[in-house]
């Protein structure tokens, strides 16, 4: 959680430059001198002795570490040692290099002096982290682990997708979903041409069956689809297709697998959440997506300190830039894109549930906005009803909302992109 800088006296600045394999440490005066510095390896033994060495110019919660990141082994150690941490934006720390002369040499000592300085000269600007409550920052954990999952998952299925391209296309086109339980059991079953070559729809059907198939296809159907595809013209043995799909199969299913893990502990994880009952009933939000939600949109609701403040960080605001008669707006690339997604992944869902939600998209649509445009409109409006269930600490109630105009008017104005 980030929150404004508490120190007004403090006499000296910290800069850490971090690396996987090394540091380098440098401790600098209110006059700009370098007083001390040093390099220490990732290790127990460097951390240690760094946070005492850190401890023998003062108490930790009056000495500032300025660091290129928010997250990590070094940021947690300094954080739990009691020192403020001032996350240093890497573009925004490598527009200043020019400050410190023409060439913006670059090397570890030279940085973490930079960084040190950097904080001396505008840490009053800077923000300073503080960590996110316990439950919030484990349901993010949650929620990212299942994002990348579900990356995986993609990757994966397209590999598989492209395997039967190649050696065998009807075990791609049967069933309408490549990732389904059907398919990959069919798969399993069959995974060369040669394997599938007696199934006739009697067959296919009677084994649909077995394994419960609700696609309401008859066989003959499924037959046909497989029977339409073009015949694979592999070079490979049919021992070697039979593996590779199986293989493939197998990759897809253990992610799949994985992915219903954490589904099932997002939602005992989020049923426990403090802020779940904030969210829980807006329109379909869903287990999953609430803890998406709750994981992103929490830790910059805990920060916040106005609503547009929120619907900045949460990236579903335009980039205004204006200089003089000229007068720029576009998309908003540096911002936090899981949160982003997160709340427009549920704002897509809500109009499906709400005909306040469908009106808000409809209406940007008819002013020719894009999809994703319309999205990140109907998103930043329902920051705006979070922000104020957040603030009043009341729970989302479908008929306050539609009865309050004040929460409903910004989103009747037309806002660009």
């Amino acid at each position: 959680m980030l929150l404004e800088p508490p120190w007004s006296t403090t006499h000296v600045f910290i800069g850490w430059d971090w690396a996987s394999e090394t540091h380098d440490v440098t401790v600098m005066d209110d006059t700009g001198k370098r007083i001390d510095r040093w390099e220490l390896a990732h290790t127990e033994e460097g951390f240690a002795k760094t946070l005492a060495r850190l401890r023998k110019h003062g108490n930790p919660a009056g000495l500032p570490v300025a660091i290129e990141t928010t997250r990590g082994l070094a940021v947690d150690r300094l954080l739990a040692a009691g020192h403020p941490v001032v996350p240093v934006h890497p573009n925004a720390f490598h527009a200043m290099r020019a400050r410190w002369g023409a060439s913006k040499a670059k090397t570890d000592a030279g940085d973490s002096m930079k960084l040190a300085d950097y904080l001396r000269t505008d840490g009053h600007l800077l923000p300073r982290l503080e960590p996110t409550e316990q439950a919030t920052l484990d349901l993010q954990a949650l929620a990212r682990q299942r994002a990348d999952h579900v990356e995986a998952k993609v990757a994966a299925v397209n590999q598989l997708a492209a395997l039967l391209d190649e050696h065998w296309p009807g075990g791609k086109t049967v069933f309408a979903s490549l990732d389904s339980d059907i398919a990959m059991a069919f798969l399993e079953r069959y995974p060369t041409p040669a394997s599938a070559a007696t199934l006739t729809a009697g067959r296919l059907e009677a084994w649909c069956k077995r394994r419960g198939y609700s696609g309401k296809k008859p066989g003959s159907v499924l037959i046909e689809r497989l029977r339409a595809t073009p015949k694979a013209a592999s070079r490979l043995s049919e021992a070697i297709t039979g593996q590779l799909v199986r293989v493939q199969v197998q990759l897809v299913q253990g992610i799949r697998g994985t992915i219903r893990t954490l589904d099932k502990t997002i939602a005992e994880a989020t049923k426990a959440h403090p802020y779940a009952p904030l969210f829980a009933t807006m329109p379909r939000i869903g287990k999953v997506s609430l803890g998406q939600v709750i994981g992103e949109i929490g830790p910059i609701l805990e920060r916040a300190q106005t609503c547009e403040q929120l619907i900045a960080e949460a990236g579903v605001v335009p980039l205004t830039r204006a200089s003089g008669k000229s007068r720029t707006v576009a998309f908003r690339f540096a911002t936090n894109r899981r949160a982003r997604v997160a709340l427009t992944t549920f704002a897509d869902n809500s109009r499906h549930g709400s005909t306040w939600a469908a009106k808000i998209y409809n209406d940007a649509r008819a002013r020719k906005k894009r999809h994703p445009h319309a999205i990140r409109i109907l998103a930043r409006t329902w920051l705006r009803v979070m922000w104020a269930c957040w603030r009043d600490g009341t729970c989302y109630d479908p008929a306050t909302h539609q009865a309050n105009r004040k929460i409903n008017t910004p989103a009747d104005k037309p806002l660009a992109t």
